[in-house]
């Protein structure tokens, strides 16, 4: 049996975020986020660019971000942009600082991303991550550690 709502029909204006204008701090896109050394690489990064020419690059946290969640999701560059535009944690973990619901950059970016973020330097910024991991997992009790360990995992 199906009863027909008596309930307007919902628009995108009358649509609740269930946050109440939060992000919950306990997201997966969030605690990575936190996890990340953006700014002890962004200097490296910037390296990779003329200082006087060309147009403005889009910032490293963007430009990591985007191929991070590419890869997380398994999904094409294209998808990438459109999953960061509907999804205020996937803005937040670009590092916006409010929500767009405009894509942050094309999906032909995603390659230029790929051109000046290597494999080198990606496992360079996952040794550092491992490495801060660990040191402050030390000094913790074990059930803290496995806390984190599972959010780690996320």
């Amino acid at each position: 049996m199906y009863r027909k709502s008596d309930k307007p029909e919902l628009t995108p204006e009358k649509f609740e975020l269930p946050f109440s204008g939060k992000l919950s701090l306990d997201n997966r896109w969030v605690i990575m986020a936190e996890l990340i050394p953006w700014a002890e690489f962004e200097q490296e990064y910037a390296k990779k660019f003329s200082e006087t020419m060309g147009a403005p690059a889009k910032p490293f946290r963007m430009a990591l971000g985007a191929l991070i969640i590419k890869e997380k999701l398994g999904i094409s560059d294209r998808e990438t942009v459109e999953q960061i535009k509907e999804n205020p944690y996937l803005q937040y973990f670009i590092g916006l600082s409010k929500y767009c619901n405009e894509a942050p950059f094309e999906a032909s970016m995603m390659v230029y991303f790929r051109e000046r973020i290597k494999m080198n330097f990606v496992k360079k910024i996952n040794k550092k991550m491992v490495k801060d991991f660990q040191e402050d997992t030390q000094n913790i009790p074990i059930e803290e550690k496995k806390k984190k360990k599972k959010n780690w995992q996320k």
